[in-house]
């Protein structure tokens, strides 16, 4: 018997996982995010209590180009957090299970966190 150099079972190498599969995992992902937000919003918060110095300095943090970065990311993860709560109560509900409404709800999804997320920003920048 001739052996190849090849993997005994596929990997992420050449297996492409499908869009549902990204999402679930995007989804736990996004959770993990934002609880690391919730501590960057705690610190704010306690910041704001302790005085008007170190609010400014915790001000100047979040107002740096990082933590833009840092709050642009959390709210895209939030609203694609959000985003995907609403198809899992859906799917609790009964409804997208079959494959063709997974996958548009999935679209929609992913719609729904850009649009969430654009007017959020040109709100909050306004």
């Amino acid at each position: 018997m001739s052996t190849r150099n090849r993997p005994l079972s596929p990997h992420l190498d050449i297996y492409r996982l499908p869009l549902l599969a990204i999402m679930s995992i995007s989804h736990r992902i996004t959770g993990i995010g934002l609880v690391i937000g919730l501590f960057a919003l705690a610190w704010w918060l306690c910041a704001a209590a302790t005085g008007a110095e170190y609010f400014g300095m915790v001000q100047a943090v979040f107002g740096s180009f990082l933590g833009k970065l840092f709050l642009f990311g959390w709210t895209v993860a939030l609203f694609y957090h959000l985003s995907h709560g609403v198809r899992h109560l859906l799917w609790d509900s009964g409804w997208g299970f079959e494959i063709p409404q997974a996958y548009l709800s999935a679209k929609v999804a992913l719609a729904a966190t850009v649009v969430l997320t654009v007017v959020a920003w040109i709100i909050g920048l306004a």
